[in-house]
């Protein structure tokens, strides 16, 4: 079986859709022959297991475009095509092209239509978009790919397409050492995309509110993102002469992104609005617990006792916060290995790209139907 991706960027400051192509090229690659067509990035992910295409890049070169698009078809011959991400034009011409052509494709939305997502630029990008090419894509894609439950019912409720898949993203624990030490090192760490949406801003008025609870503690903000919002962010802290409780330290990747995992006694993601959060994934399977808002579909760290899974306001944060660290070192280490089990057990790589295998099989009628398709 083959199969060819689209996705419009591998390059390290695209965030969790980067991760997730990585990671299940990674798996996928060993039992299906994985091509990947993309454009070139200077910061490019390794992508093990799979062949990589380049396209152009600019909408000026449609034609040029198309054309590398259908000789990539007519020479790889694949079973089935699946495109990542909205709202980039080529997302949904990459989808056209091939279906014009008689192959299936499956749409992977990578949260992009979410209620929160959907309401930011609405009159002036999102609605034009609907018009021109991403309300059409989405409605003649062959199967939606969605992250979680969560995504799926705001899937449903745009009512575009019914044809659902839930695969969640997936982390290879078997490569992320789990946390030896649960000793405090009152380190609190948020680690993601320096973005509006996640909540940035309710984290820093959050410690401000309660600034007294947090005197020897040091939170650190690791991401990359727009100079000036992150110096917005800067400034608040400096009014409010706090600026020796937090560090900014950008973009972290390999053994030190796991070092920062390892370290904090807390890992908060106060974000607004987040079809899967594979940093709380990775979070867990370090044995670090999690405070994540319910923006993210992460309610597992509530019935598991691995975090708090909580409202997003400010209030909220300040009240979880004094609470996880409060508690003991012993208590830390027993949610650390729950949620470690967690993962390990329902969001391995290995499992996600089983499931993945078996949406191909069946879109192919070659299996059947598993039970995570909903049409």
């Amino acid at each position: 079986m083959k199969i060819l991706h689209y996705i419009p960027s591998l390059d390290c400051s695209s965030g969790g859709t980067t991760t997730y192509m990585q990671l299940l090229a990674k798996e996928l690659g060993k039992s299906v022959g994985l091509h990947i067509a993309t454009h070139f990035s200077t910061q490019q992910v390794p992508i093990e297991n799979a062949q990589i295409h380049y396209l152009s890049a600019s909408l000026l070169q449609i034609r040029r475009i198309k054309k590398q698009w259908q000789e990539l078809l007519t020479t790889i011959r694949p079973d089935t095509v699946h495109v990542n991400c909205c709202w980039m034009p080529l997302c949904a011409l990459t989808q056209k092209w091939s279906q014009q052509l008689g192959y299936k494709v499956i749409l992977s939305t990578h949260g992009m239509l979410d209620p929160w997502i959907m309401k930011r630029n609405y009159i002036t990008r999102k609605l034009p978009a609907l018009w021109l090419y991403q309300k059409k894509a989405v409605k003649k894609a062959d199967y939606i790919h969605a992250t979680s439950e969560l995504e799926r019912d705001n899937l449903l409720q745009i009512g575009y397409n019914k044809n659902i898949a839930v695969i969640p993203n997936g982390v290879n624990v078997n490569n992320i050492e789990i946390k030896t030490c649960w000793k405090k090192n009152k380190t609190i760490l948020y680690l993601s995309r320096i973005h509006h949406q996640k909540g940035i801003e309710l984290l820093i008025q959050a410690i401000i509110q309660s600034k007294d609870a947090f005197n020897n503690y040091k939170f650190i903000i690791a991401g990359n993102g727009d100079e000036v919002y992150i110096n917005s962010l800067k400034e608040v802290i400096q009014r409010a002469e706090l600026i020796t409780l937090f560090d900014f330290v950008g973009g972290v990747y390999g053994d030190k992104k796991w070092e920062l995992f390892q370290k904090a006694d807390i890992f908060v993601l106060p974000t607004y609005s987040e079809c899967f959060g594979i940093v709380v994934a990775e979070a867990l399977a370090c044995g670090t617990p999690v405070i994540t808002s319910k923006g993210t579909p992460w309610h597992e760290l509530e019935t598991h006792r691995c975090g708090w899974w909580i409202d997003n306001d400010v209030n909220t944060i300040a009240e979880t916060l004094k609470e996880a660290i409060a508690l003991s070192q012993e208590e830390y280490q027993q949610m650390g290995i729950r949620g470690r089990e967690l993962i390990k057990n329902n969001y391995s790589i290995e499992i996600v790209a089983g499931k993945m295998t078996q949406l191909y099989k069946w879109i192919l009628e070659e299996g059947k139907k598993p039970e995570f398709v909903y049409e």
